[in-house]
């Protein structure tokens, strides 16, 4: 499956196309780095030698030299760079719950998704999934104790129900760093990750961004229906 996701920024836009194989079946899915492969058009490798590419991050650069504007509503500092998500924000999940239009667990009746969800036990830690600045540490509402990571050209990811925090507001993040632990707190049924990814405010499937960047690192994230841990 081929799935690509136009990226709004400044006026331009970028692709992201990202071929998923996964074997259809009543137990679950086996998704590791060698079957998950994609090329992702953003400011993650130098000397491509792709005019477009080149065009596109300068003015991301440019865009990015003023202030981050928050969707939650928290002020952020200035990022000069866009740093795309590349990898899965857990070493090893279960995907209990998917992007999009589904039949909430707590509410009841079909909503939509705005993220995926990532059955993990309490305490599993989670890692930023691409450069960035904290906007945001702390409670709030449904979402539980959560994260707001700003990686720049409008892009965003979200981080719910945690059970601690390992950042504060305002802290730059690297990709990989320990930024918090999986919980259930909020609007949830059991322990999990609520994962988001947001252009330019909107929520955005966020599977083209699970992408392993280290072709050494097994991601062995198992999809299934239902089970333990989904909510918001």
């Amino acid at each position: 499956m081929i799935i690509k996701l136009a990226i709004a920024a400044a006026g331009i836009a970028a692709t992201i196309v990202a071929p998923v194989q996964a074997q259809d079946n009543a137990a679950a899915t086996q998704l590791t780095s060698a079957q998950i492969t994609g090329v992702i058009e953003a400011p993650v490798a130098t000397g491509s030698g792709d005019a477009e590419f080149s065009e596109l991050f300068a003015s991301w650069q440019q865009s990015d030299a003023g202030r981050v504007s928050d969707s939650t509503g928290f002020a952020a500092a200035p990022i000069q760079r866009v740093s795309v998500p590349s990898r899965i924000p857990l070493d090893a999940a279960r995907m209990s719950s998917d992007y999009g239009m589904r039949s909430h667990p707590v509410l009841g009746g079909r909503r939509r998704h705005s993220g995926v969800d990532l059955a993990a036990p309490t305490g599993t830690p989670v890692y930023a999934p691409a450069d960035g600045l904290v906007s945001r540490a702390d409670a709030w509402g449904s979402y539980g104790n959560y994260i707001a990571l700003e990686h720049g050209g409008d892009l965003q990811t979200r981080f719910g129900h945690l059970s601690g925090f390992a950042v504060s507001a305002g802290e730059r993040v690297s990709k990989g760093q320990l930024i918090g632990y999986v919980g259930s707190t909020g609007r949830s049924t059991g322990p999990h990750l609520h994962y988001e990814v947001r252009v330019a405010g909107e929520a955005v499937d966020p599977r083209p961004y699970m992408l392993d960047s280290g072709s050494e690192t097994r991601v062995a994230l198992v999809a299934s229906q239902g089970g333990i841990g989904g909510a918001d």
